[in-house]
């Protein structure tokens, strides 16, 4: 199990609830760009189903949908699941920013807390996937570290699957 409080050294972290899906849709909808690559948009529907899915074998323990928050404002949004797709590993189902913040370097900082955290648990990799035809989500990624381990076919639209080595 994850320790929320150690996944940043900056922010505030709690868990995302069924209660906080209006301000997770408001913030999701402000990121357009990203919905566009994937061929969707923000939906109500779409901010549950994310609240509650997991992948394949990880129960709601090891699911970590999670705010950061400064000073009361969301700031970022991941969806986290731990042990997934091996037990020592863990998967980013989605990261976001808020579309204001993007571009300083914050996003990156919390990348680094995350990944570090998880490497004090023992996960020896994190791995993700995002819209191929995303540039600013490539490039942000692989500053990150993250390198392309594969490419999946996702219906209207295609993954590259990253990972990065603890």
């Amino acid at each position: 199990m994850l320790d929320l409080n150690r996944l940043s050294g900056q922010y505030e972290v709690r868990r995302m609830t069924e209660a906080d899906a209006e301000d997770i849709l408001a913030f999701c909808q402000k990121n357009a760009e990203y919905y566009r690559y994937c061929s969707a948009e923000a939906t109500m529907e779409q901010v549950r189903n994310d609240l509650r899915n997991a992948p394949p074998g990880v129960g709601p323990e090891d699911k970590y949908y999670v705010g950061f928050f400064r000073e009361g404002t969301l700031t970022a949004l991941m969806d986290l699941a731990d042990g997934y797709p091996q037990p020592d590993r863990a998967f980013i189902g989605f990261f976001m920013m808020n579309a204001d913040l993007q571009g300083q370097q914050i996003g990156t900082g919390i990348i680094s807390d995350v990944c570090a955290h998880l490497k004090e648990t023992g996960k020896t990799a994190v791995r993700l996937a995002y819209a191929k035809d995303n540039p600013q989500a490539g490039h942000f990624w692989q500053k990150n570290g993250f390198d392309t381990v594969g490419i999946a076919p996702m219906g209207t639209w295609t993954a590259t699957i990253a990972e990065k080595k603890l």
